[in-house]
């Protein structure tokens, strides 16, 4: 085998080489471009649910408000929650926490239709309250749906070859976001409430 036989050889192996580690590198940043937006798309629904709740929130404020009068504080509280849920300076664990902080007020305005018994025979009021646990439910989904996604993004960050391509073309970790402390409580459950003879 001549000399100009080995360099041919080994210019196509050099090339090959070439080729296979450009097909891996782009095929890696592909990956991680589909799985960053997969990250921004899931955040988007959680955003279309709590836009849809933030519409719904003051038409239910102005139900109770003719009836709960004296409720003025509680009224007040979840007009200030709304608010922070859409400030674009919050960080999205941030507006998840104001998210949970609302959820829990909605949660005791709910509970005055048993103080004002007009209130609880609202249909309106009623409608509201159904539409407004569906989109609580649809949060919930959506927060889990992104934490899963964002879960998948960050594993190929780390994960060899693609770290390599995450480190040259700056893609980063994305924050799951957490769960609210009292729902990692033990739940309490009680039989001993009724006497017995």
């Amino acid at each position: 085998m001549g000399i100009g036989t080995v360099l041919l050889i080994l210019v196509l192996i050099l090339v090959a080489g070439i080729g296979i580690f450009a097909i891996t590198w782009f095929s890696s940043y592909n990956t991680l471009v589909k799985k960053r937006n997969w990250v921004e798309e899931a955040w988007a629904q959680i955003d279309v649910q709590l836009k849809r709740r933030y519409d719904l929130i003051p038409n239910l404020v102005e139900t109770v408000k003719g009836y709960a009068q004296h409720e003025q504080e509680t009224l007040t509280q979840v007009i200030e929650k709304r608010q922070q849920i859409n400030n674009p300076n919050n960080s999205r664990n941030e507006q998840m926490e104001a998210n949970n902080q609302l959820q829990n007020m909605m949660g005791r305005l709910f509970a005055l239709r048993e103080d004002y018994p007009d209130l609880k025979a609202n249909e309106n009021f009623l409608k509201l309250q159904e539409e407004l646990t569906s989109t609580e439910n649809k949060i919930a989904y959506s927060r889990q749906l992104y934490n899963n996604t964002v879960m998948e993004y960050n594993t190929k960050i780390q994960s060899i070859p693609t770290n390599f391509v995450a480190g040259v073309h700056n893609f980063i970790q994305q924050e799951m976001l957490e769960t609210p402390p009292e729902e990692r409580e033990n739940v309490k459950v009680d039989f001993n409430t009724g006497d017995r003879s």
